[in-house]
């Protein structure tokens, strides 16, 4: 019998143009309404045949990136191989090019990525809905990694409604250095609304309409993050980018998702090369990246 090929699967970061946090529950986790909005950042996993289970990664900030058990891509694999009495005997490789512990998913990428990946290596044939139940044992944000496109996730974020989205928007993403860790983010909004009667999380009945219409200076009126003030308060000098990406052109600025990426919403392509420049010149970013949005889930691009 020939051993299987690798199997590649591209998948993208995203960018939470509505983040609705909801008070902390009795398991630690928090309600959202958490509007996800795929974005043209991609990682790319590998899946090779092997004899046990290993991780390796390459791109920008690799050695961040935890190459044991812990990695989400060899949890996957795991979780994987576990439902279906098999072991993971397989290599991952990970292509990084989504900023590594930024707010943008990239670890949830890679799950989302290997799990994809393992499935086409092995020839298991998972339907959709199994794929969907192991992301969300993986975590949070790993299903919308596997739909990409525009959803709304509810619950921990991990239950999905597709989104219609009626146009192309175009964004800058600020990446800051160091990470944030979205545990110790949700912590401090926990000690910022200590005390605060915190609302039943919603969508943005303005925002899923901006979505729809593909209209950028509405949704740019509409964008929020509950999770910014607590990012701001552990990470002061972010207010600095805000302010630099706006002074630029960008219509709109937020912190993506728990942070420290920065994301820009602006009017097109053009604006987007001149806002990542003056981002870029003004020394408050490591770098700045331009990308488009909607942008698919992951997909096999190998087999």
């Amino acid at each position: 019998m020939s051993t299987p090929r690798p199997v590649t699967v591209r998948v993208p970061a995203k960018v939470n143009v509505q983040l609705a946090v909801g008070a902390a529950r009795p398991d630690g986790f928090h309600d959202l309404a958490n509007v996800f909005l795929a974005v043209s950042l991609h990682d790319e996993v590998t899946a090779t045949p092997a004899a046990e289970l290993t991780v390796t990664c390459e791109g920008p900030d690799a050695d961040k990136v935890p190459l044991d058990r812990t990695n989400l891509a060899a949890r996957a694999a795991e979780l994987l191989a576990a439902r279906h009495g098999i072991s993971p005997d397989v290599h991952l490789h990970i292509a990084k090019d989504i900023p590594v512990a930024g707010g943008m998913a990239g670890g949830s990428a890679d799950g989302a990525g290997a799990l994809l990946a393992c499935d086409a290596l092995w020839g298991l044939d998972s339907t959709r809905d199994e794929l969907l139940e192991i992301c969300a044992e993986l975590g949070s944000d790993v299903p919308f990694s596997l739909v990409g496109g525009a959803a709304l996730g509810t619950g921990r974020g991990e239950r999905l409604t597709e989104l219609p989205v009626g146009g192309t928007f175009h964004w800058v993403f600020a990446v800051a250095d160091g990470g944030l860790s979205t545990p110790t983010v949700f912590g401090e909004f926990d000690r910022l609304t200590e005390g605060v009667e915190i609302p039943e999380p919603a969508a943005s009945p303005a925002l899923l309409d901006a979505l729809r219409t593909g209209d950028t200076a509405a949704l740019a009126g509409a964008l929020a993050n509950d999770l910014q003030a607590p990012a701001l308060s552990l990470r002061p000098s972010l207010a600095a980018t805000l302010t630099a990406g706006t002074e630029a052109g960008a219509l709109a600025a937020l912190v993506s998702g728990s942070g420290p990426t920065t994301a820009f919403l602006v009017k097109d392509a053009e604006t987007a090369k001149t806002v990542a420049a003056a981002l870029t010149a003004s020394g408050t970013c490591r770098a700045a990246r331009t990308a488009t949005s909607p942008a698919p889930g992951a997909v096999v691009l190998t087999a």
